[in-house]
């Protein structure tokens, strides 16, 4: 019998667990490596029990998309051989992700009597850098980063040795043969111990590290890495540490352990505790990223900072050490890989700057997770995720989709799979500009896609829109709300009409090139294939100075002043700014650029009630406003719906009352946003005969906002669908983009259809 197994089976011990078999079953023959996946021939008694196994026992990293038999005449061959890879023809497989050091891995790390003790690059067929080191296809040793490292005498031993787990592992390396780290583990923890900042090459790229328990080490690293109040992600030991940081479901911890090792959005604890985390880990902030170790190098880290105890068990003991982790990036630029670089470019910031020799073929972020309403969300998809593909259900046409200007990735499709790229991040620099245009080449070449039509943005100006004109292909241009509620249909394999809420800070709408009116946000639209149409949306407000109403809510808020008749006062509420008042007379005075953005209504309420006037981040005002909320208010009264335009003037009216506290008015207003959104959804719903609602956008990171529409749509009779495989945000728009134009070619390339048409 020829067999052949497509999927995600190269790189994750697939041919060793088939000559395993084979020789359990007595079977002989051969299996391969080629550009499809893995091809084995094989005879013998025992066929049928062969494949029985094979379909029951796959290894743990591998994804089996089909298993494909063909009877063939017997050979009479005798024993069963692991022959060298093909690597002529498309490719029709894919890499895996990088996967977390194994438990078997940590066993061999902390063993004295074994010849991987304390090597920081252990690993396996079944853990350890996958993508990260790929070049190309079909995965073997030749193809990846580790091909400069000639294998020592106990490694080939180990590589041919069928009972082995290291059996034909292709990463597989000791401290005889394989990579090295630039400095001793005992120096890195020496200077993490005295509160210093260090940079280590990882898996992905480089990452700055520091106790995240010692307020100076933490503020110190904001200086440097110019980032005064966004969030730092910690690393903890293993999972018996995690509860004297965050309050942790089961469904949490399943995400912690996860092969991914997910920078995982826990709910911290509120009140103080022992060695506690520094206050300017996540300032303001009710939530802590928390991730487990990824790589042998973190967990010899907290191995010294520990003491270096012997054995394993202090390894299933909480640990009080907690580090901070976060990327190694000039400010704006892409996460660094190269060594050379690093040590230019991180020499002012880091006190020590650890490289290693094997290089990275592949930069890679953490990714990020959340529980929402009750299972797992991609916040952010990277290491450890990517390449995982997204079943879209049924065959296609192969597109390419360029996503957005910020948080971008992008999309290739193929056959039924789609293919997101890791974040790259806002192409605002040259550096990341680059970064986006070699992940697109590399992505195409490694799938061998041609693909037939490129999708991007509306806007014309963002950066992804331009590349997709520079490809010389067909361009077909998706409206950005649109693709966020195809992103979510796709990947669920919804077909319409469908009704979708899409909430964001901001998208071009149908209407034009972005002057007045056109900035959407707040969007109620109907879904069916490559056609969208706009049946809703939230009242607009007014935008002054455009994308500077985004970074400075204070301008929102005169802008909400203007709209309730209040301009009046916006000198005396925002007495600090000299522009409030000048500013709200102009708006007064004369029509200008107006939004239905429900990220600048965040802005808007945040900044009536004094929270911030200024934002350090993206979603800086919008997350400190979440985090104040213990429990939920509605304001009767607090929303009106007319010709499907759902207003909160009068909630923001009432946010303006002298004696309410920001504590009272962010509960007020989530709970009065959920019931005024639940009761637009809804009404549609009836008056258009549908029950799925697709939920996207940006505003679906709020958990708050996502498990209360949820939550709401459900009590009346209606099936919420809220973005997993994806983020909801920009993250994953090149997904939508890509889904509807699969859609606008196999309708003919004639049914792309906007709320104009």
């Amino acid at each position: 019998m020829r067999i052949r197994v497509r999927g995600a089976v190269q790189g994750v011990g697939f041919r060793p667990f088939v000559h395993g078999l084979a020789t359990r079953y007595g079977l002989s023959g051969f299996v391969l490596n080629d550009r499809d996946g893995v091809l084995a021939e094989i005879e013998g008694l025992g066929l049928e029990a062969f494949l029985t196994a094979l379909r029951r026992e796959r290894p743990p990293m591998a994804f089996i998309d089909a298993l494909e038999t063909e009877r063939m005449p017997g050979q009479g061959g005798t024993g069963f051989t692991i022959r060298d890879s093909i690597g002529a023809g498309a490719a029709g497989t894919r890499v895996v992700p990088d996967a977390a050091t194994c438990c078997d891995c940590l066993d061999d790390l902390f063993d004295p009597a074994s010849r991987f003790h304390l090597y920081p690059f252990v690993t396996c067929t079944q853990c350890g850098p996958r993508l990260t080191i790929t070049r190309r296809l079909p995965y073997d040793r030749a193809n990846t980063s580790m091909s400069g490292f000639v294998v020592c005498h106990d490694c080939a031993a180990d590589y041919a040795d069928p009972s082995n787990r290291r059996f034909h592992a292709e990463a597989i390396a000791c401290a005889s043969c394989g990579p090295r780290l630039s400095h001793p583990i005992a120096a890195i923890a020496a200077a993490l111990a005295e509160g210093q900042i260090v940079a280590i090459k990882g898996i992905g790229g480089f990452q700055l590290f520091c106790d995240a328990t010692n307020e100076v080490a933490v503020k110190a690293l904001r200086v440097v890495k110019q980032r005064p109040a966004k969030p730092f992600a910690v690393m903890i030991a293993n999972e018996a540490s995690v509860d004297r940081i965050g309050l942790v479901t089961a469904l949490d911890r399943d995400l912690l352990r996860r092969t991914a090792r997910p920078i995982v959005l826990l709910r911290s604890r509120n009140e103080p505790v022992p060695d506690g985390l520094a206050p300017s880990v996540a300032p303001g902030l009710d939530r802590v990223g928390v991730m487990l170790p990824s790589m042998p190098v973190h967990h010899l880290l907290f191995h010294a900072l520990a003491g270096r105890p012997e054995g394993t068990a202090w390894h299933d003991r909480p640990q009080p050490t907690v580090l901070v982790v976060t990327s190694a990036n000039l400010h704006g630029e892409p996460l660094m890989i190269d060594n050379a670089d690093a040590l230019q470019g991180l020499a002012s910031i880091a006190y020590m700057i650890v490289t290693h020799d094997r290089p990275i073929l592949c930069r890679a972020d953490d990714s990020v997770m959340a529980v929402i309403d009750g299972a797992p969300a991609i916040m952010r998809r990277s290491r450890g995720i990517v390449p995982e593909l997204i079943n879209l259900g049924e065959d296609g046409p192969s597109v390419l989709a360029t996503g957005a200007h910020l948080k971008a990735t992008l999309c290739v499709t193929r056959g039924r799979e789609a293919f997101l790229s890791q974040h790259i991040g806002d192409l605002d620099t040259a550096g990341t500009v680059r970064f986006y245009q070699e992940t697109a080449r590399t992505m195409l070449s490694m799938l061998d896609v041609v693909p037939e039509l490129v999708a991007c943005d509306m806007h014309p100006d963002y950066r992804s829109s331009i590349f997709a004109v520079e490809t010389g292909l067909p361009v077909l241009r998706v409206q950005h709300h649109a693709a966020h509620l195809a992103a979510v249909a796709a990947e669920h394999h919804l077909r319409g009409p469908l009704i979708g809420v899409a909430l964001d800070g901001t998208g071009l709408g149908d209407s034009g090139n972005g002057a007045g009116g056109n900035a959407w946000g707040g969007e109620l639209m109907l879904l069916d294939g490559a056609a969208h149409r706009r049946i809703g949306h939230l009242h607009p407000l007014p935008l002054p100075s455009g994308d500077r109403a985004a970074r400075e809510p204070w301008r929102m808020g005169v802008a909400a002043l203007v709209a309730l008749d209040r301009g009046a006062e916006a000198s005396r509420r925002f007495s600090r700014i000299a522009l409030a008042g000048p500013l709200a007379a102009l708006l007064a005075a004369e029509a200008g650029p107006t939004t239905s953005s429900m990220g600048r209504l965040f802005d808007a309420a945040a900044a009536l009630l004094g929270l911030r006037p200024y934002q350090g981040y993206e979603g800086h005002a919008a997350m400190e406003f979440e985090a104040l909320v213990h429990s939920l208010r509605c304001l009767p009264g607090g929303y009106r719906i007319i010709d499907r335009v759902l207003d909160f003037r009068p909630l923001l009216s009432s946010l303006l009352e002298p004696r309410l506290q920001p504590r009272e008015g962010a509960e007020l207003f989530h709970g009065t946003l959920i019931t005024g959104l639940v009761d637009w959804i809804a009404r549609a719903a009836t008056e258009l005969g549908r029950t799925d609602i697709v939920l996207g956008g940006g505003c679906m990171t709020n958990c708050i906002v996502a498990e209360g529409l949820a939550a709401g749509l459900r009590s009346r009779g209606l099936v919420a669908w809220l973005p997993r495989a994806v983020p909801a945000n920009d993250g994953g728009l090149s997904l939508g983009q890509a889904a509807i134009a699969r859609a606008y070619l196999m309708n003919g390339g004639t049914s792309f259809q906007s709320s104009k048409g």
